[in-house]
C-alpha cells in the first residue's frame, strides 16, 4: 500500500511554494510553482494531483503522483505532452491515449511514481497548427514533413518545465518511461538525473503505423514495432551527471 501526502504536508508544501521565485530554467527562464494538491481516484488507480503555474505563458501543468515522491530517488516517471485528439477524443492517428493510459497503469503498480502532464499540444505547435499538419498528412506528407511545411521544427517541445516540476517535487532521480532520445537529452541538460529508461512502446494500428515508423526513421525513437508491448526494464541504466535545476 503506497503512502501519499497528508493534509499537513500538503499545507506545508503550498505555503513554501506560494513565495517561490527563482531565475528560471532554460532559454525562456521558466519558473513554476505548485498551487494546489488534491486526491485523484481514477480507473487506473488512486493518485494525488499537483497543479503547477508557470511564469512564461500561464499555461497550467500537472503532476499525477502515486505514493510519496517528495525527496525520493529512482522515481518511475512518464513525461506526457497534451494531445486533445488522442487523450480526450480517442484518435487512432497517434498512440498518445494508449501511452497515457499505459503509463498511469504502470505508475500505479509502483511504490511511487509520477506522470508529468505538459500543455505542449501537437509537439509544441498548438492545436490549430496540429490540425493543419493533419491536413497536410492527409495529402501524403509525414509528421516531420508537415511540421516543416508549416514553418516549424519537427518537434517544438522542450522540457525545462518538466525539469523544474521535478525540482519542485524534490525528486532526486528518475527512471524515465520513454522511447524519445530528445526527451532524455533535454531533461539531462536541465539537470535531471536519469538512472534508467523503461521502453514505452504501444503496438501500432492501421491508422498510426506510418506515424510511428516516422518517429523511428526521422526522430530516432527507440521502438520495436513488431507488435509487442514493452514495459520491462531493458539495457544498461542511463546515468546522467548533474544536480537539480
Amino acid at each position: 500500500m503506497s503512502t501519499s501526502l497528508s493534509a499537513g504536508r500538503i499545507e506545508e508544501i503550498l505555503r513554501r511554494e506560494a513565495d517561490h521565485e527563482c531565475p528560471g530554467i532554460g532559454d525562456s527562464k521558466i519558473c513554476v510553482k505548485i498551487v494546489a494538491i488534491a486526491e485523484l481516484p481514477t480507473r487506473f488507480g488512486r493518485f494525488q494531483i499537483a497543479a503547477f503555474w508557470n511564469n512564461r505563458d500561464a499555461k497550467e501543468h500537472v503532476a499525477i503522483m502515486h505514493g510519496e515522491v517528495f525527496g525520493a530517488e529512482d522515481v518511475a516517471t512518464r513525461v506526457h505532452s497534451e494531445c486533445l485528439t488522442g487523450d480526450a477524443l480517442g484518435s487512432l492517428r497517434c498512440d498518445c491515449r494508449d501511452q497515457l493510459e499505459t503509463a498511469l497503469r504502470a505508475i500505479s503498480a509502483e511504490e511511487r511514481g509520477l506522470v508529468l502532464y505538459l500543455r505542449q499540444e501537437g509537439r509544441g505547435i498548438g492545436l490549430l497548427n496540429k490540425i493543419r499538419a493533419y491536413s497536410l498528412q492527409d495529402q501524403g506528407l509525414d509528421t516531420v514533413e508537415a511540421n516543416l511545411a508549416l514553418g516549424f521544427r519537427d518537434d517544438e517541445r522542450e522540457y525545462s518545465i518538466a525539469a523544474h516540476m521535478l525540482h519542485s517535487l524534490e525528486v532526486r532521480s528518475i527512471r524515465l518511461l520513454t522511447n524519445n532520445p530528445k526527451k532524455i537529452n533535454d531533461l539531462a541538460r536541465f539537470g535531471v538525473q536519469i538512472t534508467g529508461r523503461r521502453p514505452h512502446v504501444i503496438p501500432p494500428n492501421e491508422h498510426n503505423r506510418f506515424y510511428l515508423e516516422t518517429k523511428v526513421s526521422k526522430s530516432g525513437h527507440y521502438m520495436d514495432l513488431s507488435g509487442n508491448l514493452h514495459l520491462e526494464e531493458q539495457g544498461e541504466p542511463i546515468v546522467v551527471e548533474g544536480g537539480k535545476p
